[in-house]
């Protein structure tokens, strides 16, 4: 290399060497810097965080593994059960691998509807529905395992209890004079199999003055179970039991079931009865992926076999199970809440919660003393008008009661006060005869081995009596209607009937179309019948627009029987719905809805608590959290009433304190008012 370019060279360097120790002289204090890992941009359609509060958030983020969800009163449970349907859909779950199970198809449909609403149609895809509708599905699929036809009926309770009173009349003609009414032998039959114990022990424990006949009863079941296997028909509890034994003796189908619904959830889980919880246990086995939501605190439906247990033992049948409580209640303002908090301390059971809210609103409840029944109703009617003139409507106004019998005084006020109102739990538009007599017709269609429902429209006929039904019953289970082969003596009477079963068999006949047609067959009957025909036949009207929503008769009679319209047409109909109306309910039957202002009308100790919970711990505890409930209906004004003179009968006593679950009550959660005259 040339001496000249080497010298370059050198100077250079030194150059550089100056440069950079003049330069360290003068740079600033050394900075620390860390790597942060950008965060990916969000690859879901809605934004869950700005959605959802914490608990819930956590609760819809959950995919895998048992998680239990403890949902207070008014804290978003059906929110939170809809969005975490979307996101297993958003994080790539099928939607027909999700199973929801609840108490009503509204609800269901209702939860669908919202996560399709949030999502996209996705959602519609999602297998939801009542647990009896669910069992119902799969066993019409898998009857043969069972013995039974994919074509058999399902009985309401008025069905199973005319099945009853046929048995027992003709295995005890003569019966004594303490024999259960047939309501009650299907009482203690369903209680039997829904908690799983044999009839004797629910007859010692809650029958116990029918103990004398106890193997009369026993014997009644044994041919009530016989009857419906050689009938094809089966009853409520019927479907819950038969798919239990399907999935405990089929451990194929189990497993099939168990893959088919990867991830399952279930509202209302403290309404469940131990045949439902073994259920989702058996449907769950292959991978434990059930997100059970509920509340124990609001465990009312012990009358029906549902067992609060169930919920608190969540965590033992499902070893590992996260467990999320819903607090924030987005219902009642802070001072009901403060009331309702101090009612449910006193459960001796439960998951401890207190609920909170952001909604503020100055009136505490009331704690309100009358001096009798009279004097109570009065002075509701006085206080509804009083709030009417705050703008508040009829419609955002509720009386409840601990049962339907408690409110007589108060209706009669109500009339002379004009104030217009709506009493829950009236007579059920499935439950009166002529839409009964339909159904028959429509069941006969659909299974002739129906004996019941062939007895039923047999009867209907002019001329005919039991012993004509008794020659009749075989030629409709051959399902062979020619007139031909009908005796003379019945050939005139029963021909229009063979008729209108033939019109059927053609095929030609939509489900709708055949509806109408047993309609004008009926119509005759209707008006000989009964004397409001008119009234009635607004029902028929009524039955043949339910049918055009369905497209197969079995489909049809499923849901009747498993999902029935409440009301008659007058009952649905009868006001319009711009018309203002005070509700007037039960508090069972208020259960998951709300209003602005609730009544509570005769917590008087005795009644409510009833008298006869007064030696059952657990009967006591269901008492109180009815009272729980009750109070959490309210959004922000609540008055509770009672009376001190109320008589009650069956003790022959007169009742003058307030309901235990309120007279301890620390004073400034409540303001208590005497009712005077001026």
């Amino acid at each position: 290399m040339p001496s000249n370019e080497l010298k370059d060279i050198n100077n250079n360097e030194s150059t550089s060497l100056n440069l950079s120790q003049n330069a360290s002289k003068q740079l600033p204090e050394r900075k620390k810097f860390v790597l942060k890992k950008r965060e990916s941009k969000s690859n879901y359609k809605i934004d869950y965080e700005k959605e959802l509060n914490p608990a819930q958030l956590e609760a819809v983020k959950h995919k895998s593994g048992p998680l239990l969800v403890v949902a207070g009163a008014g804290s978003g449970k059906t929110k939170t059960l809809v969005y975490r349907s979307a996101r297993l859909i958003e994080d790539g779950v099928d939607p027909q691998n999700i199973l929801l199970l609840t108490f009503t198809k509204k609800a269901a449909k209702q939860m669908l509807n919202r996560a399709s609403s949030i999502l996209d149609e996705r959602c519609d895809k999602i297998v939801g529905g009542t647990f009896h509708s669910f069992c119902n599905l799969i066993l019409r699929k898998y009857s043969s395992f069972l013995g039974l036809k994919n074509s058999f009926t399902i009985m309401d309770s008025a069905d199973c209890e005319d099945v009853i009173l046929h048995l027992t009349n003709l295995l005890y003609p003569k019966k004594e004079k303490r024999f259960p009414k047939k309501s009650t032998i299907l009482e203690i039959y369903s209680k039997s199999i829904n908690k799983q114990m044999p009839i004797k022990n629910i007859v010692e424990e809650e029958y116990y003055n029918y103990i004398e006949v106890l193997d009369k009863i026993i014997e009644i079941q044994k041919a009530y179970v016989k009857y419906k296997r050689e009938n094809s028909i089966l009853d409520y509890d019927d479907l819950l039991l038969y798919l239990k034994i399907l999935l405990l003796d089929n451990e194929n189908i189990k497993n099939k079931l168990s893959n088919q619904y990867k991830y399952i959830m279930v509202d209302e889980y403290q309404d469940t009865n131990l045949l439902q919880a073994d259920i989702v246990r058996l449907l769950s086995s292959s991978h434990n992926n059930v997100m059970a939501v509920g509340d124990d605190a609001q465990s009312i439906y012990a009358f029906r076999g549902a067992n609060y247990k169930n919920i608190l033992e969540f965590p033992s049948l499902f070893p590992d199970t996260k467990i999320i409580k819903l607090e924030q209640n987005y219902r009642s303002s802070q001072h009901i809440l403060n009331l309702t908090n101090a009612i449910i301390k006193k459960a001796t059971t439960g998951y401890k919660k207190e609920l909170f809210s952001d909604i503020k609103y100055p009136m505490k409840p009331a704690l309100i003393k009358a001096v009798n029944s009279q004097m109570e109703a009065e002075f509701i009617c006085q206080k509804i008008l009083e709030i009417l003139d705050e703008d508040i409507s009829l419609n955002d106004i509720c009386v409840l009661a601990r049962n339907a019998r408690m409110s007589y005084n108060l209706e009669i006020e109500l009339n002379k006060y004009n104030i217009p109102y709506q009493k829950f739990g009236g007579p059920k538009f499935i439950e009166a005869a002529h839409i009964k007599d339909i159904i028959a017709h429509l069941r006969v269609i659909l299974n002739p081995d129906d004996t019941i429902s062939l007895n039923r429209i047999l009867l209907l006929l002019k001329g005919i009596g039991a012993k004509a039904v008794n020659d009749l019953i075989p030629l409709f289970q051959q399902k062979n209607y020619s007139t031909k082969l009908l005796p003379n003596k019945y050939s005139e009477t029963i021909t229009p009937l063979f008729k209108l079963l033939n019109r059927n068999s053609e095929n030609d006949l939509t489900l709708n179309e055949l509806v109408d047609e047993i309609i004008r067959y009926y119509e005759p009957i209707l008006k000989n019948k009964y004397d409001d025909w008119q009234k009635r036949q607004k029902d028929l009207e009524h039955f043949s627009y339910l049918s055009k929503q369905y497209k197969k008769l079995d489909d049809f009679l499923s849901d009747l029987a498993l999902e029935p319209p409440e009301n008659s047409y007058e009952g649905t109909y009868g006001k319009t719905i711009k018309d203002d109306c005070l509700t007037i309910s039960t508090i069972h039957s208020a259960k998951g809805l709300e209003w602005d202002c609730v009544f509570i009308i005769g917590a008087v100790e005795g009644r409510f608590p009833s008298v006869y919970s007064f030696n059952s711990t657990d009967e006591l505890e269901e008492e109180l959290r009815l009272m729980y409930v009750a109070t959490t209906r309210a959004k922000s004004k609540l008055f509770i009433s009672y009376p001190i003179d109320m008589y009650d009968y069956a003790t022959q006593m007169f009742l003058t304190k307030p309901s235990r679950f309120l007279d301890d009550i620390e004073e400034d959660l409540l303001d208590y008012w005497d009712i005077v005259e001026e």
